[in-house]
């Protein structure tokens, strides 16, 4: 399922280039505030209600960062097919190790976390087996021939 066309593929490069310069500026640029602001209010709306509860920063942070990845996953399986989806989870680790390590080095005013690079190689997985298991849910399966 890799994209081959001419046009597919630069459709793909764009798609993959928009998505990278999203990632770069929520991750290597400076901290927006209203995305921490954000989480927190959702948080402390959700802790109101015995229910949800359990919805606190932290895992709300987390699911973001999960998010965030999802389409690193979707790309890695539309450039290189479903055969090899589960290198995504390759790509994502060393994406996201990239970004921590950046943020460890050269910003101050970001903080790297392990479970920024747990969440964000969780997100990519899932992106890439979601495509890859959509992509073999819609081909027809082949039956074993019986021989009479």
């Amino acid at each position: 399922m890799p994209v081959r066309s001419r046009r597919g593929r630069v459709l793909l490069a764009a798609a993959s280039a928009l998505y990278l310069a999203v990632l770069a500026s929520l991750t290597l640029g400076p901290q927006p505030e209203t995305v921490g602001g954000t989480l927190v209010t959702l948080g402390d709306w959700f802790g109101a209600w015995e229910g949800t509860a359990w919805l606190t920063f932290a895992v709300l942070e987390f699911v973001s960062n999960v998010v965030l990845f999802l389409p690193l996953g979707l790309l890695w399986v539309a450039w290189v097919g479903r055969r090899r989806w589960w290198l995504a989870a390759l790509a994502g680790l060393a994406l996201s190790g990239a970004i921590e390590a950046t943020q460890a080095l050269a910003l101050p005013d970001r903080y790297p976390d392990v479970r920024d690079l747990v969440a964000n190689t969780l997100g990519a997985v899932l992106g890439a087996a979601i495509v890859a298991g959509a992509d073999r849910v819609g081909r027809p399966t082949r039956r074993p021939r019986r021989d009479r």
